[in-house]
């Protein structure tokens, strides 16, 4: 059954938001967000997507509660839902919002709500449709990502290494994947040389994916593993072959 309203929570900003943008003014704007439990806000960080919609309105004699469906698509694939109520019962009618991590919740929370109980709800079928995410050439683990990048750039020696514009892009990431893409052991000029190249792969925050590329070996003057970083396979692997050289 269709009845007239006036929704008050859900209003599109003018530009896109972003996930984190999104969630931040869900948050800012719940009375009880600080009941959120801690795992649930971490899960949000690495969100790719979102989408927020009406989900059951009720109105009567001035009073009305409407209820909505925020959902995130996070980088592994799966999807956290968050359940907003508004409603204007409080003293003074000022519209209130409250946020729950499922529908029961949500459901206990409204019955507590003085409306009338024989006004039917306005309730819509279960659509999400999420903005567009990338489709993402591995799986990434959210572990310290942006403290891996730090500290990979950190101990790279080379000098054409990665500057500070890719240092601060690697500020944002929140997962990460190393893979080893070669690896040879080889007696060139001295014993037990090896050069071995790693792929960084990393997922920052606006969904983009960021590869560095480690080349380690041990053609140093005391045979110590040395570290160098490039933005690029072929560059990584370029170094990798004048280093050769120099002991063929």
């Amino acid at each position: 059954m269709s009845v007239p309203y006036e929704t008050t929570a859900y209003e599109p900003p003018d530009s896109p938001e972003s996930p984190e943008e999104h969630l931040a003014r869900l948050l800012g704007r719940a009375l009880n967000s600080f009941e959120l439990p801690d795992e649930t806000i971490g899960r949000l960080d690495c969100a790719l997507a979102h989408d927020g919609s009406l989900h059951s309105a009720h109105h009567s004699a001035g009073l009305h509660r409407e209820t909505y469906r925020h959902t995130w698509l996070l980088a592994d694939g799966s999807a956290v839902t968050l359940w907003e109520l508004v409603h204007n019962t409080a003293p003074g009618g000022e519209p209130q919002h409250e946020i729950y991590t499922d529908e029961e919740e949500l459901r206990t929370a409204t019955t507590r709500l003085p409306l009338p109980p024989d006004t039917p709800d306005f309730e819509l079928p279960v659509v999400v449709h999420l903005s567009p995410a990338p489709v993402l050439r591995q799986m990434y683990l959210p572990d310290g990502s942006a403290d891996h990048a730090r500290r990979l750039l950190r101990r790279a020696e080379n000098t054409d290494r990665p500057g500070t514009e890719t240092a601060a892009l690697l500020a944002t990431a929140c997962a990460h994947r190393i893979t080893q893409a070669f690896g040879r052991p080889f007696t060139g000029g001295r014993p037990a040389l090896c050069f071995s190249l790693y792929e960084h792969a990393f997922l920052l925050g606006d969904g983009v994916e960021l590869s560095l590329w480690e080349v380690e070996h041990t053609l140093t003057p005391d045979g110590r593993h040395m570290c160098e970083v490039y933005t690029s396979e072929d560059a990584a692997r370029d170094a990798m072959e004048r280093r050769a050289a120099q002991v063929s």
